[in-house]
């Protein structure tokens, strides 16, 4: 009981502790300008594909990791999660280093409802009724923030669908976190790396021009990598329902940074819209919960 209280204990400082990281993003992607969002994401990829590599070297894991480049399956897969995952980076980054910091956070708030549709419109998945409620609530409040916008919201739809496919993508694929994000930044490193060689020879690169500019690039690999492997750590000590719920740290986080730091503009119209989209994350998290707590209960009455 005590190692079970220990391990739920070390997840859920692990849980908290990737999703805050995740959340603190926007404070650090600004620091690399005059960097532009490709570059920046170039870099991200390039350091990110050291990172994982010195960490799966020191794991003795690199040779498991190359083997699954033997299966064409699994590398059609990957290539296009390194598509997905590079229009997440680039609209992400290009939000937050351009005022758009609250829209970004709209995009994960509603990513739990992307995925929940895509479980009906491409797995068959059957919706429970408060399901149907939170989605339907979500849709008024994208509709209330699309008319205050005077547009689609498409920062917040690119976020959500590109991560809610990347997340469906390698649901199938079956792979490692780590493994998965070594393998797309192994196959993004010749776009990238021949971008990066591009602005070089130009001189119009921002790597080596300063000295802290330089470090933080090369530090976009680690930033990138340490709050995947904290989840992950999270993933192995906690209830589905826990890490379900701890998701919304990250937004939330998010959307306060984009209100009181960069002081976003939030009329009284798009405060409607955040709050509506709140109500239904609200009964997306009543249903959680209850269904986490049905599960338990056929699990002990031996159903």
């Amino acid at each position: 009981m005590a190692k079970n209280r220990s391990e739920y204990s070390l997840g859920l400082l692990f849980g908290v502790s990737a999703y805050m990281l995740w959340g603190l993003f926007p404070l650090y992607w600004p620091l690399l300008e005059p960097a532009n969002p490709w570059e920046i994401v170039a870099h991200r990829a390039v350091w990110t594909l050291v990172f994982c590599a010195i960490v799966l070297g020191i794991s003795k894991q690199i040779h498991s990791t190359i083997a699954i480049l033997k299966s064409p399956k699994k590398v059609t897969g990957l290539l296009a999660t390194t598509v997905l995952i590079s229009i997440n980076w680039i609209t992400y980054i290009w939000a937050t280093n351009n005022g758009h910091v609250v829209e970004a956070a709209l995009g994960y708030y509603i990513n739990p409802l992307i995925i929940i549709a895509f479980g009906v419109i491409l797995l068959r998945e059957k919706m429970r009724p408060l399901q149907w409620l939170a989605v339907g609530i979500a849709a008024i409040g994208v509709g209330i923030l699309t008319y205050d916008y005077g547009r689609l919201p498409w920062v917040a739809i690119s976020l959500a669908l590109s991560w809610g496919t990347y997340g469906l993508v390698k649901k199938k694929l079956d792979l490692g976190a780590l493994d998965g994000l070594a393998i797309e930044t192994l196959i993004s490193l010749i776009p990238y790396g021949f971008y990066l060689l591009y602005l070089g020879q130009n001189g119009t690169g921002q790597f080596g021009q300063k000295p802290l500019l330089t470090v933080l690039l090369i530090s976009a690999g680690a930033i990138t990598a340490i709050p995947l492997l904290l989840f992950n750590g999270s993933t192995t000590r906690l209830p589905y329902t826990t890490i379900g719920l701890l998701q919304y740290i990250t937004p939330t986080i998010q959307f306060s940074i984009g209100v009181w730091l960069r002081h976003e503009d939030m009329p009284t119209a798009r405060w409607i819209g955040f709050i509506v989209i709140w109500l239904a994350l609200a009964a997306l998290g009543t249903d959680l919960v209850r269904s986490s707590r049905a599960v338990d209960n056929r699990i002990t009455q031996g159903k």
